[in-house]
Formats: C-alpha cells, structure tokens, sequence
C-alpha cells in the first residue's frame, strides 16, 4: 500500500476486449504484481468505452488502497492507428469499429471524465518501454533499445535515452508497416504477401497471426496436403493453432515460423543500421511458447539479423517481460517521464 502523502500514477491498457490497470509508485515500484482486467467496451462505443476505463481507474485505486488525491497522471495506451496526441484515426482502427471512434479523442475525452492529465501512447510504445526499463534499470536512461511483438498484427517501439521516440505525427516506430526485402524469404510460387493497411511486402504481413491466416497458412497447406490443419474449415481457426504445431516440431508450422523470423530479423537489420539500438526486444505469442520452441525461434530472428561486428560486441537480444502487464505499465512509466515526475527519468526496481 502507498504511504500517506506520497504521488503515485496510474496506468491504463485498453484493449479489444478488456482493460488492464496498474498503479506505479513514487519509488518506481508497481502496487499491482497481477493482471487486474475489466471489459473494456469499446465495441459498444467512446461513450461506453470511457465509462469503462473510469471504472478500471476506480477500482484499481481500490484494490491498493490508494487515495485519489495520490494521483497525479494517468498513462493511457490503446491500439492504433492513432495520432501522438490519442485521436483514433479517421480511417478507423481494428478494435475500434463503431462509427463513432472515427476521429475520436480518447484521450482527451479520458481527461475531461476524470479531471486528472491523460498521458497517451499507443501499445506497441507502452510496451516497448516498459521493457526497456526493466531491462536496462539504471542504464535505461542513456540507451536505446527496439522492440517487435508478435500479435495479431506487428506492434513495435523505439525507445531513445529512455523517452519514445513518437514523431510529428506519433506514427514514428511503425515498423511492422516497413516494406522489407522479400528475395529469399518467399518460397517457389508464393505470392508477395499483402498487409491489412494495403501494403505489399510489409514486415506485419509475414510476421503477425493476420500474416499467417492471410498469406502464409494459405500457401504451405498447398506444400502439406493432408495436414490436419487443412480439416479445420476456417482459416482464422487454423492459423490460432499454428504455433501449437510449431511447439511440437510440425514441419509445416516451422516452415512458417521460419519465414516470420526471417522477417522480423530482416527488420531489426534495418532498425540496426537506423537507431544502432543497445537492446533489440522481441515479444507476443512467441514469449509464451513453450521453451524449446521460443528459443528456436528467438535464434532464428537473430540468426536473420545483420549486425555489424561493432554492434554485436554492445547489442544483446531479449524478451519483452510480463507481456501482458506491460502496456499498463508502459503506460505509467510514459506519464511518470513526460511530466518529469520524482526526478525522472528514474529506472524500476530489478
């Protein structure tokens, strides 16, 4: 529980489906060491979304007994698109279908709804630096790092001397959105793959769950007739199923697998060459995997990145911590350094 008096902000990640908050403290320590979800909503639109996330902000000020008067920010992520500043973009968004979210400031709205400041950053950002900050600790402040999550699309995040790198208009780190070289990763007869955003070529379209039902999946069922995953009858069923195929060594699945590391080291390679980064982070589904088969896989993207001599002395590979915590946490961490807060920036406790 916080000390009577101290400062404290609050993180908060919404999703598709649920919303996850924590609480971070003065002294860099998280006050929830769980996931602590209520739905989010946003299906049923802003109005009901916003309703939502006050009642996760409630009930996590309740769960560790903080005082409101302790909260001095809150940190906001959300899926993108979005801008810097949190305007969902006009086009829309994955999880924000209803019409109203077109051009909707949550952020703002956020802020009017609680009369506290909003910190907004997209996941993928949120994500990316809350593993730069639990990895590097005291160092995270003066080094950089990259960060690649492998989910239903390709979230990423640049993180320099401990601040993220957003841009003018926040879309800077959008990596899953760069076209990548695709000579040597396409099998004989494989169709350059197309991502969701329209794109060809993209890194999110080889290495994502929507890569595997839309483009890869498609294709190696063509290579392995009779495989089992050809019996399922949909496409997006069978591509959930893929990684648990690839744990257990199924050719197919590694062949896929092979091709999404090779992409993802295709990206690092450039991001290499761009930020020169301490840290490269990997993380999403493949985190979770089963040891053996995250370890073949974390090899195989390293395998496919092109570093330097330089660079590979200095740089190390890791997993995003606590994936599922680290938007929330992200988040605080976001709002505690924008504002300056506690004399940031400041590290977490390892």
């Amino acid at each position: 529980m916080p000390d009577q008096g101290a400062e404290v902000v609050v993180g908060l990640d919404n999703g598709g489906t649920t919303n996850n908050a924590t609480v971070l403290g003065s002294g860099g320590q998280f006050l929830v060491d769980h996931m602590l979800e209520t739905r989010s909503r946003v299906q049923e639109g802003p109005e009901y979304a916003i309703e939502a996330l006050t009642g996760a902000f409630e009930q996590v000020l309740e769960v560790t007994g903080t005082k409101r008067a302790m909260v001095c920010a809150i940190g906001l992520d959300t899926p993108g698109p979005a801008s810097a500043t949190g305007v969902i973009s006009t086009r829309g968004a994955v999880n924000f279908l209803h019409p109203a979210w077109r051009g909707f400031d949550i952020r703002g709205a956020l802020e009017a709804a609680l009369g506290l400041p909003v910190i907004y950053n997209n996941d993928g950002n949120a994500a990316a630096l809350y593993a730069h900050y639990k990895q590097l600790g005291q160092a995270a402040a003066t080094s950089s790092s990259v960060s690649l999550i492998v989910g239903t699309g390709l979230g990423a995040g640049v993180v320099e001397a401990g601040q993220v790198i957003r841009g003018a208009a926040g879309m800077a780190g959008e990596l899953g959105h760069i076209r990548i070289p695709l000579d040597g990763l396409l099998a004989p007869g494989q169709e350059p793959p197309v991502c969701n955003c329209g794109l060809t070529g993209d890194a999110e379209s080889i290495a994502s769950l929507t890569g595997i039902e839309k483009n890869l999946l498609p294709y190696w069922l063509t290579r392995f007739p009779g495989h089992e995953l050809a019996q399922v009858g949909s496409l997006a069923k069978a591509a959930k199923l893929v990684r648990g195929f690839g744990e257990a060594g199924d050719p197919m699945a590694l062949e896929i697998f092979g091709q999404q590391a090779m992409a993802l080291g295709r990206v690092l390679s450039m991001a290499a060459n761009f930020t020169d980064p301490h840290v490269y982070f990997l993380g999403g589904g493949v985190v979770e995997a089963e040891p053996a088969f995250r370890d073949w896989f974390l090899d195989r993207v390293r395998e496919h990145t092109d570093l330097r001599e330089e660079q590979q002395r200095v740089a190390s590979f890791a997993l995003v911590p606590d994936l599922d915590m680290a938007g929330a946490r992200g988040a605080a961490i976001a709002a505690r350094e924008v504002l300056g807060l506690w004399g940031a920036p400041g590290s977490l406790p390892q």
